[in-house]
């Protein structure tokens, strides 16, 4: 980096400035770590440590299966959670990168349970048990650090217990609009749970909503994608994508950028996807080329027109 002061001392020479104000000048390029800088570094820090010692404990385990009996691995990993509560429990200051750990550890506890005892149970089970008994704890830390790996618990259940009910099926047809409708109202209400409005109930941040909130668009517009790719158009294109169009007008009375920009890109994706194949199905010879030509017209105006609108509600945000 260029060092500026010699510059400005000659530039405080040449206008005669007096020592009070050459300081005040040089103070504009002095180095100065940013504000709060401890405050929003140990927390990170102490939850990629958490991180990385639970991973290193479910690593272990793995390395020493054959070696380990069932007892030591429970107690290993038993230890590990209770550990963690308790230290979060009597340390508030590491209580965000303690309970991380908990949660880790819950998870790797019951991956073991169900690796152990083969009960026949679907996998979804087992993430809704790990979101359900994680809840009490990322009520009792409020902190992002916990909130945001339970989200995405949370949404993993849903997405498994609609793949469960829909045939142990990845696909989007007429039996599986049920299962995939009630888990798009399922994560639509997860996020309206963890919406800023509630924020003195959870203690989540605002992060937390946005992510769970990105998760949800995520999954909705895969389902709804995926209902454009068979053999009949599956009825999830419509129903899910007038819900995307749904959250997006909600969004844009909110104002969250972050989350406006997500479901709007999540809607291009849903509209080129079926103009795509609208334009293209049942195309052959030379219409090909200029079907392309005519889709990255309308994919080029498409998005031109969705960043306009951003910018423009940007900036009435602003202003407001």
């Amino acid at each position: 980096m260029t060092d500026c002061r010699p510059g400005l001392h000659a530039l405080a020479v040449d206008h005669g400035l007096d020592p009070q104000r050459t300081r005040a000048l040089l103070a504009l390029v002095e180095d100065a770590p940013p504000p709060r800088l401890a405050e929003r570094l140990l927390p990170a820090v102490g939850a990629v440590a958490a991180l990385l010692v639970g991973l290193g404990v479910v690593m272990w385990v793995a390395a020493n299966w054959p070696d380990w009996g069932r007892t030591t691995k429970f107690a290993l990993l038993q230890g590990l959670v209770a550990s963690s509560l308790l230290g979060a429990w009597t340390l508030p200051h590491a209580r965000p990168a303690l309970g991380l750990l908990a949660w880790l550890g819950q998870g790797a506890l019951f991956a073991y349970f169900g690796q152990t005892y083969q009960t026949g149970a679907d996998p979804w089970q087992l993430f809704a048990l790990w979101a359900a008994l994680a809840l009490p704890l990322a009520l009792a830390v409020r902190h992002d650090a916990v909130w945001a790996p339970w989200t995405l618990t949370a949404t993993l259940t849903v997405v498994l217990w609609v793949q469960a009910h829909s045939g142990h099926r990845w696909a989007s047809d007429a039996d599986a609009l049920t299962p995939q409708l009630l888990g798009a109202a399922a994560l639509v209400a997860l996020a309206a749970a963890l919406a800023p409005w509630a924020q003195r109930w959870h203690g989540a941040g605002l992060w937390v909503w946005r992510a769970q909130g990105v998760w949800g668009v995520v999954v909705i517009s895969g389902w709804a994608l995926m209902a454009v790719f068979t053999t009949r158009w599956g009825p999830q294109y419509a129903w899910l994508g007038g819900l995307l169009l749904a959250a997006g007008a909600a969004l844009w009375r909110q104002g969250d950028l972050v989350m406006l920009s997500s479901t709007a890109l999540a809607i291009n994706v849903w509209a080129l996807a079926g103009f795509g194949r609208w334009l293209f199905e049942g195309g052959s010879g030379s219409d090909w080329l200029g079907k392309a030509f005519v889709f990255g017209l309308v994919a080029a105006g498409l998005l031109a027109g969705t960043v306009s609108l951003l910018m423009r509600r940007h900036r009435a945000g602003g202003a407001a």
